[in-house]
């Protein structure tokens, strides 16, 4: 049975789950294949319990950790409305090809529309065709404001620790 729960950063369990899954994640080839460090290890759950803005949503299969969103709400200027943003976004390499991510993306629908957001954005690698063929079935695109102008990139500038 799977079932899809809102983490509650308080709960050590949560926690842990949250940690596991996202450790898996960054320890694969699309989340850059390094283990979490010791110190977001020690530090993640209290640093999101500390944001009102972030949420997760951890899927279980059985009882077991299968999948995670984690995300942080924003604002659209243009809109006036709120938004979420998925941050973070991982099934269980054992768990895929079972429809969980689509049930926790349509847990992130709910998640948004409670919160009256106007959309839900997203990161994906240009090389992740898996992920773009999932968004692109559940009605997510590229974000342009003009064809001429293209479609937006998304940039980092790393700041000093």
């Amino acid at each position: 049975m799977l079932d899809i729960i809102d983490a509650d950063f308080n709960d050590s369990a949560h926690g842990d789950m949250v940690v596991a899954l996202l450790d898996e994640y960054a320890r694969s080839p699309m989340g850059g294949s390094q283990a979490l460090s010791d110190y977001v290890r020690a530090n993640l759950i209290a640093e999101l319990a500390r944001r009102p803005t972030a949420g997760a949503l951890l899927a279980l299969h059985d009882g077991a950790p299968a999948g995670l969103a984690i995300y942080f709400e924003g604002f659209s200027s243009f809109a006036c409305k709120p938004l979420l943003n998925l941050h973070d976004f991982m099934v269980s390499e054992r768990y895929r090809r079972q429809g969980i991510a689509q049930r926790l993306l349509q847990a992130l629908d709910a998640a948004a529309a409670r919160r009256g957001c106007c959309k839900i954005t997203l990161e994906v690698l240009q090389g992740n065709e898996p992920a773009k063929a999932l968004y692109r079935k559940i009605g997510y695109q590229g974000y342009e404001l003009a064809g001429d102008a293209g479609q937006a990139m998304f940039w980092q500038k790393k700041l000093a620790a």
